[in-house]
């Protein structure tokens, strides 16, 4: 494809952002590894189009996630280009997922709220509309860096404390079992890839105009009964999902 064709003009996105998105995936393709750096402005403006404010607009908000790092004398160097593998299989797990591609994991507690059920949260967790459900919110890192944010429904009746549980044990799965779940299995997988809101951006540490893998999911106890509905919110430079079967 020609680069040009790319970037769109009267799109609503503003053109630095989409430049940063293509720039971003050109690092993660490996586009740039036999140098280890971006083009220069000049390059890159002519490549799309644009004139070099707006290339310097993108590389530094590239910058700011971390991406990239301006070199005087030298131009705009890659910092970071891996991204972190996680599986998504019958039993998906976040800190097994990682394995030993991280030193650490946390999964932090942000809010929790008790709510009815309604719309694809009582049709996944199959249970009647308007009943109480717990709703917890989530921020999960590798190594300190903040790897996805989700939110996560559980049947109140079924699983009481599991806001207490997920607050002292910093894991679901360790949550579930202190409530008497101790196997789950994912029964449906969907994705889908957007520009990142306010509050993503804010809690993933991301620049505006940066990309998030939305993952809608439903896990069921071993009999088939769900018991959690979660939305998770994966920094898409940071993280690539492996669907395994």
């Amino acid at each position: 494809m020609n680069a040009k064709k790319a970037v769109e003009r009267q799109t609503g996105v503003a053109l630095w952002r989409q430049i940063a998105d293509l720039i971003r995936l050109s690092i993660s393709n490996g586009d740039y590894d036999q140098t280890g750096m971006i083009p220069p402005e000049i390059v890159l403006a002519s490549q799309f189009g644009v004139n070099r404010h707006t290339v310097r607009s993108a590389l530094a908000a590239l910058a700011e996630e971390g991406l990239v790092q301006a070199i005087q004398g030298r131009g705009t160097m890659i910092q970071r280009k891996e991204r972190l593998s996680f599986p998504i299989s019958r039993r998906t797990r976040f800190s097994q997922g990682l394995g030993d591609q991280a030193r650490e994991t946390e999964a932090k507690l942000l809010a929790q709220t008790t709510l009815p059920a309604a719309g694809e949260v009582a049709a996944g967790l199959k249970i009647v509309p308007g009943a109480d459900c717990i709703q917890l919110d989530l921020m999960r890192s590798a190594d300190g860096r903040p790897v996805s944010c989700s939110t996560n429904f559980f049947p109140i009746d079924r699983f009481p404390h599991m806001a207490e549980q997920v607050e002292k044990l910093g894991s679901i799965t360790k949550a579930f079992a202190a409530e008497g779940l101790p196997d789950y299995v994912r029964i449906s997988t969907e994705l889908v890839a957007r520009h990142a809101d306010a509050d993503e951006l804010s809690l993933l540490r991301l620049s505006p105009g940066a990309i998030v893998i939305e993952a809608t999911a439903i896990n069921a106890d071993p009999d088939g009964v769900p018991v959690q509905f979660a939305r998770t919110r994966f920094a898409a430079d940071r993280v690539k999902l492996k669907i395994e079967t």
